[in-house]
C-alpha cells in the first residue's frame, strides 16, 4: 500500500506539474524509448544474476509491495515456541526433546505454532542450535559465534534482489541516454525535414534521457530501498532466536531468556512483556 501511494504521488507530482507549466502530456509517449530502456534494463538484470536470485527478486518485489514484514503475533509465536522448547529441554531428558526437534512437523509444540513452522528456514535454525546445545559440548560463545555468522549468510542471501535491483538503477540514467543516442541518430537523419518535424525527434530523442533518470530514482531505486528494509525486518527474527538461547545457555531462565530475545526487537514492533506472559501460558496459537 505504502509503495503504490508512493508511486501515485509521484506520478501525479511529475505528469501533473509538466501539464501546470503548459507541457503536453502525448509528447512523452515514446513508446519505443521505453522498450529500449526498460529491454536492456531487464535483459543485462537477467545476463547479471543467476535464476535463484531472478525468482527471488520477483518474491522480494512482492514482499516489498504487501509489506510483508514481521508483525507483533509473528514475534509473540517464535518467543512463545523458544519458551517451550526451552521448558522441554530443562525438565525432559535428551531423547525426549531430540524427537521434537529431529522431526519438527510431527512435534506437539511445533505444531502449536504453524506459522513459525512453515517458514523453514527459521525451523531449522532453531531446531539446528536447540541440538547443538542439548549436546552439550559446545560453549556459550561458540555457539554465539557460529550463529552470528550464519545470521550474517542468510542476510547476504536476503539483500541479494536489493543489490540487483540497485544495479538495475543504477544503470538505467545509462541506458537512458542510450536511448536518447539513438533518437538522435534518427533525428540527423531527418536534417531536410521542416522544423515542426525535426523538433518534435530531439524532443522524442530527449524522453529517453528523462525517462532513465526517472525509472532510476524514482520507481526502480526506492523500490530496492523498501525491499532492503522488508528483507532486513525478517532477518531480525534470527537475531532474536540467537539472544534468547544464548541467554538461556549462560543459565537464564526460560521466562527470563524471552527477555533477552524481546528486547532486539525494534521499539515500534516490541511486544510488552505481558503479551509475552500471555503467549508462553497460553502455549501458541493452536493450542
Amino acid at each position: 500500500m505504502g509503495i503504490l501511494l508512493g508511486l501515485v504521488v509521484t506520478f501525479g507530482a511529475l505528469f501533473g506539474g509538466f501539464v501546470a507549466m503548459g507541457g503536453k502530456l502525448m509528447v512523452l509517449v515514446q513508446p519505443f524509448e521505453y522498450v529500449i530502456i526498460l529491454g536492456s534494463s531487464i535483459g543485462t538484470f537477467l545476463v547479471a544474476n543467476p535464476t535463484k536470485v531472478v525468482k527471488d527478486t520477483g518474491k522480494a518485489v512482492m514482499e516489498a509491495f504487501k509489506n510483508k514484514v514481521p508483525k507483533s503475533s509473528d514475534y509473540l509465536n517464535v518467543l512463545g515456541l523458544l519458551h517451550q522448547l526451552m521448558r522441554e529441554m530443562r525438565s525432559k531428558s535428551r531423547s525426549e526433546v531430540e524427537a521434537h526437534i529431529d522431526d519438527p512437523k510431527e512435534s506437539t509444540i511445533f505444531q502449536a505454532y504453524p506459522d513459525v513452522l512453515k517458514d523453514d528456514a527459521m525451523t531449522s535454525f532453531i531446531c539446528d542450535y536447540c541440538r547443538l546445545i542439548i549436546i552439550g559440548n559446545a560453549r556459550p560463545h561458540e555457539i554465539e559465534s557460529l550463529m552470528e555468522e550464519e545470521i550474517q549468510t542468510i542476510a547476504y542471501d536476503q539483500l541479494k534482489p536489493k543489490h540487483a535491483l540497485q544495479d538495475m538503477a543504477d544503470g538505467l540514467p545509462a541506458l537512458g541516454i542510450v536511448a536518447a543516442v539513438l533518437g538522435v541518430i534518427k533525428a540527423m537523419g531527418a536534417l531536410d525535414q521542416s522544423p515542426e518535424i525535426l523538433g518534435g525527434l530531439i524532443g522524442a530523442a530527449l524522453v529517453g534521457t528523462f525517462a532513465g533518470i526517472f525509472f532510476s530514482y524514482g520507481i526502480v531505486g526506492p523500490i530496492a530501498t523498501k525491499v532492503k528494509g522488508v528483507r532486513d525486518k525478517k532477518c531480525r527474527m534470527f537475531t532474536i532466536v540467537k539472544s534468547t538461547l544464548i541467554a538461556y545457555m549462560n543459565g537464564a531462565m526460560p521466562q527470563v531468556a524471552l527477555e533477552y530475545g524481546r528486547k532486539t526487537i525494534s521499539a515500534y514492533d516490541r511486544p510488552t512483556i505481558d503479551q509475552v506472559e500471555n503467549e508462553t501460558i497460553g502455549g501458541g496459537s493452536a493450542a
